[in-house]
């Protein structure tokens, strides 16, 4: 998908001579919460793509000129073009993309055991990427009273890209963090889905026995110019204050959170969010999550009103090693709605049935989901009245 070049975002470009490169250095997204774009991202009528959307932030304009010109200069492990794309016919609305490349070339996941396995350092890590591979590093200014300082996120290409702009948002990798959800790392995904004026900027998080297939903390982002059934999904409240909603629309009950406003809400929503995946980290159970700009929490939503942000929290059966056979693997955008699918023969006989079965593979045994809403519903109701 070809954007048209900024001509002011050649900072984030690498140098022409491949051996300029290591000497580069990274360039650093400074932003202010005056560039979080609250208002007026909505989807337009007709279809969309990164050609037609409306003015692209500052944000997109850095993130997807510095991306393309690394595909253009092959450091992903194969290159990215136009994917076949289909709705699935049914009430839920999937959106299948056929991605042979992606099943074949990605990365052997990492031998994990444990959703609390520490981080290993002779494994595959991020410290280990080749240069030019980071495009800048995400720093977020905090200049009022009580925010919190943001940490530095470097902003990396998926080599193995699921979507056009598949990046990862990496925090400080030298520190060897493991995979498990940090309030600094969510923090910077959140703010990144703000920063973007497109509305299919979306940001995710697979725990280990989630899919991550390498065990050092970090998010994905990616760009898909489809409206997916978790952002007008109907809810109902857990909590008498609306701190916590569940979803039991298709294609997968989760538990939603949501916000509107940038500042104390964003880290209350932030705080939150990360007590619930500490919850389900020390016991041992598996989980996705995924970030999306949507509709406020309630019964009846419009998909098109996307005047907040909602994260989505997916408790799950625990999944290790690679899984062969199947049409799709079940990991964040899945559960989101977003099915990349792995052969042609598949992409064009999957029904939404089938889909549906494949995810229900991977949900909690009904007692244990209850288990778990009750244990989350308790834990936000410790927060201070």
């Amino acid at each position: 998908m070809a954007i048209p070049r900024a001509s002011n975002e050649t900072s984030y470009l690498l140098p022409p001579n491949k051996e300029d490169w290591e000497g580069h250095g990274i360039p650093d997204f400074v932003y202010g919460q005056e560039e979080l774009v609250m208002e007026g991202v909505q989807w337009p009528r007709g279809a969309l793509s990164l050609l037609n959307t409306p003015p692209l932030s500052h944000f997109d304009s850095a993130l997807c000129s510095a991306w393309r010109q690394r595909m253009e200069l092959g450091l992903f492990r194969y290159p990215l073009g136009a994917l076949p794309t289909q709705t699935l016919p049914g009430t839920v609305g999937f959106v299948a993309q056929l991605n042979v490349e992606r099943g074949v070339q990605r990365r052997r996941p990492q031998n994990i055991k444990s959703v609390r396995q520490e981080f290993d350092p002779e494994q595959f890590n991020f410290n280990q990427i080749r240069p030019g591979e980071v495009l800048f590093r995400l720093h977020g200014k905090r200049d009022c009273p009580g925010t919190v300082q943001q940490e530095d996120i470097l902003v990396v290409i998926n080599v193995s890209p699921l979507e056009w702009g598949h990046v990862l948002l990496v925090p400080e990798p030298a520190r060897g963090l493991p995979q498990r959800l940090l309030p600094g790392a969510l923090r910077a995904g959140v703010e990144a889905v703000l920063l973007s004026s497109h509305p299919g900027f979306r940001v995710g998080f697979n725990s280990l026995g989630g899919l991550a297939s390498v065990n050092h903390l970090h998010l994905h982002g990616y760009y898909l110019a489809h409206r997916l059934p978790v952002e007008g999904a109907p809810s109902e409240p857990l909590d008498p204050r609306g701190r916590l909603h569940v979803l039991q629309a298709l294609p997968a009950p989760g538990f939603l959170f949501y916000t509107s406003r940038p500042g104390p809400d964003l880290e209350a929503l932030v705080s939150r969010v990360c007590r619930a995946t500490d919850y389900l980290t020390d016991c041992d159970i598996a989980h996705n999550l995924f970030v999306t700009r949507g509709a406020p929490p309630g019964k009846t939503s419009s998909s098109s009103a996307l005047s907040g942000v909602r994260v989505i929290l997916w408790p799950r059966k625990p999944s290790f090693g690679i899984k062969e056979g199947e049409a799709f693997n079940v990991a964040l955008c899945e559960l989101a709605g977003h099915l990349p699918v792995k052969t042609a023969q598949d992409f064009s006989s999957l029904t939404e049935a089938a889909a549906l079965a494949l995810i229900r593979e991977c949900l909690l045994p009904p007692a244990q989901a209850e288990d778990v809403q009750a244990a989350l519903v308790a834990l936000i109701g410790q927060e201070e009245q």
